[in-house]
């Protein structure tokens, strides 16, 4: 190898761990934590993805709140979407409000997946991602619940899908519903 083709394999190495390093100290100084159970849960707005309008967290106040967060090209997503439904249509009459927070989807694309899951309760869009960073939302699915007073009463890391998640689900909505 010639000396000048030595240097250059040299400095592209060198800008690739500076590069690296940069991202790193990046990623750690820019990480949002997640909100701690017992915390009030950060308030937003969003667009509804199944048309015009917004849905604010705020406005759902006085009602238990389901807050899962998704992404269609996510595969425990697709999973865990028929469970979701079901406790969707067993507790909505209970007064316990789910929503779907789509993150760093195509429009389109969350759209499909909510007609092939039929999923039926609300959704919102997190195209910026600037929600799911406030929940310090790393990887999908996730899934909040509140109390009526927009407390956090559980978090939940990973699908709903798992017996340890499922019964962790219940004893949380039953937290929020107060039984």
């Amino acid at each position: 190898m010639t000396r000048p083709l030595k240097l250059a394999v040299q400095l592209v190495a060198l800008g690739c761990v500076a590069g690296l390093l940069a991202l790193l100290v990046w990623r750690l100084t820019h990480q949002q934590h997640a909100p701690k159970v017992g915390s009030a849960a950060p308030d937003f707005t969003l667009p509804r993805l199944a048309g015009s309008g917004t849905m604010s967290l705020r406005s759902l106040r006085g009602r238990p709140v389901v807050l899962n967060f998704w992404a269609s090209w996510c595969d425990p997503c697709k999973t865990e979407a028929p469970a979701l439904e079901r406790a969707w249509a067993r507790y909505r009459g209970r007064g316990v409000v789910f929503v779907g927070v789509d993150y760093h989807d195509v429009t389109d694309d969350a759209r499909r997946f909510v007609a092939a899951h039929r999923l039926t309760f609300p959704m919102v869009q997190d195209g910026s991602g600037d929600v799911t960073g406030r929940y310090g939302i790393t990887q999908v699915p996730e899934t909040y619940i509140l109390d009526r007073s927009g407390r956090i009463v559980s978090h939940l890391a990973g699908p709903i899908t798992a017996a340890s998640f499922a019964d962790a689900f219940r004893r949380g909505l039953a937290k929020a519903l107060g039984s």
